[in-house]
């Protein structure tokens, strides 16, 4: 079904007959023959008079004599002043060695506020196009390259030049430019000249974020700062250690500055790798940005209709406007019908804007007609409601409208829902982990007080020990704080949307990504998605019985095949068809059709819808159709009707030689019928003869109707009717128009001319993708403007409909109760002769039953819909751009298995979440009680597990295990699970059975490595110094012999730990409680290769790490230990997974039940007590944040108040999460976690 109306190129859209006559008494004259009538414009002139004349309302004097100089009364400025510099735009007005009669600044001065003085200034239309050196109906040449000779102002507006059209004589040889097979330029130096005075059509990349930006917000961190005065003062005082104070020479250099520096050191590493993923990450989306903002328009270079990227627009082309597309570049209106735009977005103005040909309101200006809501400006960003024409381009880029809005509205984008969810979590943690930290540190603290009576160290020791206490305690609170969540899912989504792209999904939107992975229904559309999109002309009846088919013959298809005569060739029954018949149908093809004669790839075709193009080869192979502008040119039309959705049809008016006007009407079979009150009877008359129809008649073309459908074939009819005289007595006008009749006042006792079905493929694999979405417990529902028996034998060929669906047609759907409807919608399964608006409503009841919705579109009139739904697909190819405009991501090829490919990714990003967050709140768990635990029983206070070791176990669980598990890309097993439900917690019950059984495992290692290790390894660390003078040779070999042991158990438990996390890690590829891990392992070469790092890092850190990491190297057998016990880890997984999960349900509740009552008080206590603690830090880093600001904000252009262009969906680079700030602005409350089991 058409769906879009587009003014074709060459096309007269003119009214020249004398006789015609307006509401107002004003007679439609011809054109004259100082005017161009080229076919592309709209001419129509209604002479002024010498005499007042009232146009809407306002009275203006003519002025066919004035002077260009007179003062505009409506606006009361000069021409001169209409074009003068505002304040701060003088530099667009000087342009050197400009070859244009116009600067950039000239052509801004027609909008903000709309001028028709700036307008009439620069001539007019044929001002403009002498001025910008181009051509009204065959557009910019495609061999223009540099321009050598120059266009004067004078020149350009003179009245003589603008009234002539005198160009041709002011175009300069071109030095040529390589074109296309297309017709499209591709050379590099194509319009060089138009290019450096009026810039293209695209804004200028956005500044990136440097590296050293990054590497300062990712420091931005409290903790990081804390942690980083505790590390200098540590290494501060570690160099007085060694350099302020004699040494032993016995004793060798202190080492004490080393731990400080180690410290200095990992910060860095932290640092310089999270800005790192950050600018990496910024670079993928500012990608991502170019693809979704670049599509294609219609154009018209040299004469042809070609399609061209909208960055290579530039001023003096002539580009298409169609229904549903957002205006690319500001322009002057040239010609068309009809044509109404939505410029609330650009300029706030609520009401639709009729548009006014350029040429018509210079001549109203010149007669001293004009008023002032003539329109013929065509702003950027606005959209196309109605109507067809054409417009020329005046400013792109950032001297468009739209260029300079979004240049002063670039933003970043908001975070995600899961971002936000992950981030609340993350404070939460925070939280806990700030908490135990300030126990532990009041706990060594008061044992360190304690411990200073009778303590015999110096000050500078003291200093030391003290530092060490604060050092553990601030690097758990960094091993605590998850900021690695919201990377994981930053990551996550940029990986998916990069892998999308190539798969087709084009993600507009970052929340449409996650969310698309819980997609409980999709409702489709089938033209084009379902379906090829390929359609052909296979079956037809002219008048009421002559029928012809190129499809096999099939018996009992047709319910009146006995009643009827077989059906001819298409050859043969086309050949019975007299002149008239036959002209008939080719009017009702050719004149009422949107589609065009143009290029692609270099061969001739049609472009346009696809239904309009099916009929347009029809007419071409079969009806004798020449050229389709020349045909067109033939016919001298009064009024279009365009495609509108709802009543499922389009209209043309012609005046025949004869005086009288036609009203030609195509579209869905049924609904044309139904108006019909007679047939054409006689195809092979050379007259038309036409007798009414009786019921048996309507009924006998009905079953032909349905015999079409059930062969899955669209059927669209073709009916008409004559009218001596236009407009038709007992008619209403459209308001505000003086010849255009309301469509319903016409549209009624039509004569039926023919009936035609066309064939539209399923596409390859479609049913396959069906079948994969229901195994996913997605719901797949069509929803087409096709009658009900098209509707149902597509849907059952393709899979959707069922034995028990129900096929519901939108009129009646509409009529639903509300508690009618909830009954029906989940076993509604096919929506026939729907409108946006049912689509619009079904979505809606739909997300009230709690179904998470997707839905496709490709018309303005889905917009709703789209915008309704959780995801909304449009389509690449066919749809609109206020369609895509409305949408989350763009099905690239239009195709529906594109879809079930969004799917798969979306819960591939959900579970890479989850995978993370499996992982991190382990480690966390088993961190955090290990360092505590040790660090109190520890006599020295000392945790087994060091600040500068716990900052890579940090680096390891923050960084590369998001990197490694938000890459696994998905299996086609991700279907085999229903949706997780909206409501479903963070953490499922697996998910903390997981977390729970792992980190019990590596507590009772780690603890009886640390706490038994001595016994079952034979360690005797006690140094065995009695009978042993104390600063003697064996005194001090006893000494180091004990602590050579000690820090070899201290290692082996670092060692371990560190690998029982990379086994871990493995585990967490799976979330169900299947226990084949290493699933997909081998395509995902960012886990194999991070992990190789981990590996390669842990082993160096053993090896050379020494003092700075305070470890020692391993021999074999405690290597064979550490590995033995770490491995263990992948057992116990499977052995934990056997578990039912309603039994571990229940134990999980028991634990956090415990958990909450024992740990309640003392978090909610440490809380208040953590505000107070930080709280001079929180104001410090405030302080230098504004001053950062300050500083950034100083160093930006003072000309520009905004870097760059918009960032669409665009990584942020925000801070890590405010450990510190929101973790402790309010009181601590654990968010809602729910367990629930899988029935």
């Amino acid at each position: 079904m058409p769906d879009r109306l587009l003014a074709p190129p060459g096309q007269a859209l003119h009214t020249n007959d004398s006789e015609s006559t307006s509401n107002d008494g004003n007679q439609i004259t011809p054109v004259t023959s100082n005017q161009r009538d080229d076919g592309s414009l709209l001419t129509v002139r209604i002479p002024g008079s010498p005499t007042a004349s009232s146009l809407d309302g306002d009275t203006l004097r003519s002025r066919a004599n004035s002077s260009a100089t007179q003062i505009h009364q409506w606006e009361n400025i000069t021409p001169e002043e209409a074009l003068k510099p505002d304040k701060g735009s003088e530099r667009d007005f000087e342009v050197p060695n400009n070859p244009f009669a116009f600067s950039p600044g000239q052509l801004n001065k027609f909008l903000n506020p709309k001028s028709l003085s700036a307008y009439h200034a620069v001539g007019g239309v044929r001002g403009l196009e002498i001025g910008l050196r181009t051509d009204l109906k065959a557009g910019l040449s495609v061999d223009e390259s540099e321009l050598s000779d120059a266009v004067t102002f004078e020149e350009a507006t003179s009245t003589k030049a603008s009234s002539e059209g005198a160009v041709t004589d002011r175009r300069p040889a071109l030095k040529a430019a390589a074109t296309g097979s297309d017709g499209a330029s591709t050379s590099t130096g194509a319009f060089t000249s138009r290019l450096r005075v009026y810039k293209n059509n695209t804004l200028p990349d956005k500044k990136p974020t440097s590296i050293w930006r990054l590497m300062w917000m990712a420091y931005n961190d409290k903790i990081l700062i804390l942690l980083s005065f505790a590390a200098a003062i540590s290494l501060a005082l570690g160099l007085y250690e060694s350099l302020g104070r004699p040494q032993d020479p016995e004793e060798g250099a202190s080492v004490d500055w080393v731990e400080g520096l180690a410290i200095c050191v990992a910060i860095i590493i932290v640092v310089l790798v999270g800005a790192l993923n950050d600018y990496q990450k910024e670079r993928q989306f500012v990608k991502l940005n170019k693809k979704k903002e670049d599509r294609e328009v219609k154009a018209i270079r040299s004469g042809k209709s070609v399609l061209i990227s909208v960055h290579d627009i530039t001023v003096g082309d002539v580009i298409h406007l169609e229904p549903g597309d957002i205006i690319p570049a500001d322009g002057i209106f040239l010609a068309g019908h009809n044509v109404k735009c939505d410029e609330s977005s650009a300029t706030g103005e609520s009401d639709q804007m009729k548009k006014t040909g350029g040429e018509e309101v210079s001549r109203h200006i010149a007669n001293g007609t004009a008023w002032p809501k003539m329109d013929p400006f065509i702003i950027s960003g606005s959209k196309v409601l109605e109507g067809v024409g054409t417009y020329l381009v005046t400013s792109v880029g950032v001297n468009s409208s739209f260029g300079k809005t979004m240049m002063a509205l670039r933003q970043e984008s908001d975070p995600t829902p899961l971002q936000v969810k992950l981030n609340g979590l993350a404070g939460y943690i925070a939280k806990l982990g700030t908490s135990a930290a300030l126990l532990l540190f009041t706990v060594l603290l008061i044992r360190f007080l304690v411990g200073l009576k009778g303590n015999t160290d110096t000050p500078a020791d003291k200093a030391s020990a003290f530092l060490d206490i604060l050092i553990v305690a601030v690097t758990i609170i960094v091993v605590a704080v998850p900021e690695g969540l919201p990377l994981a899912v930053t990551l996550a989504l940029a990986f998916a949307t990069t892998q999308m792209l190539k798969e087709n999904n084009l993600v507009r939107i970052l929340r449409a990504c996650e969310t698309m992975g819980n997609a409980t229904t999709i409702c489709s559309d089938k033209t084009g998605t379902l379906t090829q999109n390929r359609m052909t002309v296979v079956a037809g009846t002219v008048g009421r019985d002559t029928e012809f088919t190129s499809l096999p013959e099939q018996s009992g298809e047709t319910p009146s095949s006995a009643e009827k005569p077989s059906a001819f060739s298409i050859r043969d029954a086309i050949g019975r068809l007299s002149e008239t018949v036959s002209g008939l149908l080719r009017q009702s093809i050719v004149v009422n059709s949107t589609a065009f004669e143009g290029e692609d790839n270099g061969v001739a075709t049609f472009i346009g819808s696809k239904t309009e193009t099916a009929l347009l080869t029809f007419a071409q192979t079969h009806l004798g159709m020449g050229r389709v502008a020349e045909e067109r040119a033939s016919y001298n039309i009064i009024q279009l009707i365009p495609f509108d959705s709802a009543r499922k049809c389009m209209g043309v008016v012609i005046k025949l030689k004869d005086g009288t006007h036609r009203l030609l009407v195509k579209g869905a079979a049924e609904i044309l019928l139904a108006q019909c009150s007679q047939a054409i009877i006689d195809v092979a008359s050379d007259s038309l003869k036409a007798e009414s129809m009786t019921e048996s008649a309507k009924s006998q073309m009905g079953a032909t109707i349905n015999a079409y459908a059930e062969k899955s074939l669209r059927t669209i009819a073709m009916v008409y009717k004559d009218f001596d005289s236009w407009p038709p007595a007992g008619t209403n006008l459209v308001e505000g128009e003086k010849s255009i009749v309301k469509f319903e006042d016409l549209f009624r006792d039509m004569t039926f001319v023919g009936l035609v079905g066309i064939q539209d493929p399923l596409r390859d694999g479609v049913s396959e993708a069906v079948a994969s979405c229901q195994k996913a417990g997605v719901v797949v529902r069509m929803v087409t403007g096709d009658n009900v028996t098209t509707a149902r034998a597509i849907a059952t060929a393709c899979g959707i409909k069922t034995k028990d669906g129900v096929v519901m047609e939108g009129p009646k759907f509409r009529q639903l109760s509300d508690a009618e409807m909830d009954e029906v919608l989940p076993r509604l399964q096919v929506l026939a002769r729907s409108s946006p608006e049912d689509k619009r409503i079904l979505v809606k009841h739909l997300k009230h039953l709690g179904e998470t919705v997707a839905v496709t579109g490709d018309g303005t009139n889905d917009a709703p819909a789209l915008k309704a739904a959780d995801i909304g697909f449009s389509m690449g190819i066919a749809g609109t751009e206020v369609a895509k405009e409305a949408s989350a991501i763009i099905l690239m090829d239009d195709n529906f298995s594109s879809i079930v490919k969004a799917i798969m990714w979306g819960r591939a990003v959900n579970d890479a979440v989850a995978k993370f967050l499996q992982f991190q709140i382990t480690v966390n768990i088993t961190a955090v009680l290990l360092a505590f635990v040790s660090a109190v029983s520890s006599p020295e206070s000392r945790s087994v597990l060091s600040a500068v070791q716990l900052l890579w176990v940090n680096l390891i669980m923050d960084t590369f295990a998001a990197l490694a598990l938000a890459t696994d890309p998905p299996t086609p097993k991700i279907l085999d699970r229903k949706p997780t439900p909206k409501k479903a917690p963070l953490i499922s019950v697996n998910m903390w059975k997981m977390i729970i059984g792992q980190a019990i495992y590596q507590l009772v290692v780690t603890f009886i490595l640390y706490f038994a290790g001595t016994k079952i390894l034979g360690y005797d660390v006690t140094a065995r110094t009695d009978g042993l003078e104390p600063n003697s040779a064996a005194y001090r070999a006893e000494v180091d012999r004990a602590e050579l042991l000690h820090d070899e158990l201290n290692t082996i438990v670092f060692n371990t730990f560190v690998w029982m996390q990379i086994f871990n890690e493995f585990n967490n590829r799976r979330l169900d409680n299947k226990f084949n891990i290493f699933e997909g392992i081998q395509r995902n070469w960012f886990f194999i290769a991070i992990n190789c790092v981990m590996v390669g890092g842990q082993v160096m850190i053993i090896y050379v790490g020494g003092a700075a990491f305070q470890v020692v190297r391993l021999d074999g057998t405690q290597w064979g230990i550490c590995i033995l016990c770490a491995v263990f880890c992948l057992p116990w997984a499977v052995l934990l997974r056997t578990m039912p999960d309603r039994y571990a349900a229940k134990v999980i509740n028991i634990f956090l039940k415990v958990m909450s009552v024992v740990f309640g008080p003392i978090t909610r206590a440490f809380s208040a007590a953590t505000n107070a603690f930080l709280a001079p830090f929180k104001r410090m880093i405030q302080r230098m944040k504004r001053k950062s600001k300050r500083s950034g904000s100083d160093a930006a252009n003072p000309e520009r108040t905004a870097d760059d262009e918009e960032a669409a969906p665009a990584a942020t680079t925000a801070e890590k999460p405010n450990s510190a700030d929101e973790s402790h602005s309010s009181p601590l409350s654990p968010p809602p976690i729910t367990i629930t089991t899988t029935p």
